[in-house]
């Protein structure tokens, strides 16, 4: 049952998830007031009171043609604190894409760990809780955030979609690099318990050196099977279009690309059009952008405004996130 003192906050109004959120909750999204200056300054208020109230914000931290991803931050953690000045019982950052997820630790000297600056500057403005989708290192988040935070993932949502697509095909699903294998793991056994047969598994060797990406052996069996290449994001494509011409060289029949976060800032037309490439499915945990007929045809969208929504109606009535992320208990 919905906490009545919950309020539904969304920055970005025009960003069809959180109203999707607010849909499946059954409540309207909370009014708020932003004003910007012309030296580039804002300013943002909510326009109810939010005294002794169960706040929730719903804000994907990225860059597109309107605000950097550095805008959308600051403003957000501005807002937090407004707030906490206005007394709320508790504030929980809704999450669905988590900045700066992929510098999580030093691999040179002195190299920043953004993901945990990060984490401070929420803990700083008075964030209670944080949630999130897929980070990028789901062991790197939880220790960066010393509030409580709580981690959801799309395998679930990408399990059931192809399994009702590819039920009568031998599948295996590849990672494509040694850090992503845990990830398809799991996403490997919830679908193998959707389809009632085994699922093969392989990987893609992948190194990764300022900026530059190498490597590309595949290990594992994919011939004349059908082959889901999972991974968290996606921004330029480099590494699943790797991975998918490793597979294409072992004999793959068809391939699919799968993330949960479509970043799309490299040349999407070209990746997505790509020979090499059978399908692309995603979700719209960041608005997704819009391409021409032939790139559209090889992707699907997937909603995870029900899984958001369903964590906040949990986290509200002080529920279990057990079921959701697919654990018993």
């Amino acid at each position: 049952m919905i906490n009545k003192g919950l309020c539904l906050f969304a920055l970005d109004e025009d960003d069809p998830l959180p109203i999707g959120i607010a849909r499946y909750l059954g409540l309207p999204l909370s009014p708020h007031e932003e004003r910007r200056f012309d030296d580039g300054e804002h300013k943002c208020r909510p326009l109810e009171s939010v005294r002794d109230k169960d706040v929730y914000i719903v804000q994907s931290l990225v860059s597109d043609h309107h605000l950097s991803v550095d805008d959308r931050l600051c403003r957000l953690l501005f807002f937090i604190a407004t707030l906490a000045d206005a007394s709320a019982y508790r504030i929980t950052a809704v999450l669905p894409y988590l900045c700066y997820g992929r510098k999580d630790r030093q691999t040179q000297s002195r190299d920043p760990v953004i993901t945990r600056y990060v984490a401070q500057l929420f803990e700083a403005v008075g964030v209670s809780r944080v949630l999130t989708l897929d980070a990028h290192n789901p062991a790197a988040y939880q220790n960066a955030f010393r509030c409580p935070r709580e981690h959801l993932e799309g395998c679930q949502l990408m399990a059931d979609h192809f399994a009702s697509s590819l039920r009568d095909q031998d599948v295996a699903v590849v990672s494509p690099d040694i850090g992503g294998i845990k990830r398809a793991e799991r996403f490997r056994q919830q679908l193998t318990h959707q389809l009632g047969r085994n699922v093969s598994n392989a990987y893609v060797e992948k190194y990764r050196s300022s900026g530059h990406i190498t490597g590309g052996t595949l290990v594992g069996d994919v011939e004349h099977k059908t082959v889901i290449i999972l991974d968290d994001l996606i921004s330029t494509g480099g590494t699943l279009l790797q991975a998918a011409k490793a597979c294409r060289r072992h004999g793959a029949r068809a391939i699919h690309g799968a993330a949960t976060h479509g970043l799309f800032s490299g040349n999407t037309e070209q990746f997505l059009t790509s020979p090499e490439l059978d399908g692309l499915v995603i979700t719209d945990s960041i608005l997704p952008a819009r391409f021409s007929p032939a790139a559209d045809d090889k992707l699907i969208v997937l909603s995870v405004a029900p899984l958001l929504a369903g964590a906040i109606d949990r986290l509200s009535s002080g529920g279990s996130l057990s079921e959701l992320r697919g654990q018993d208990g």
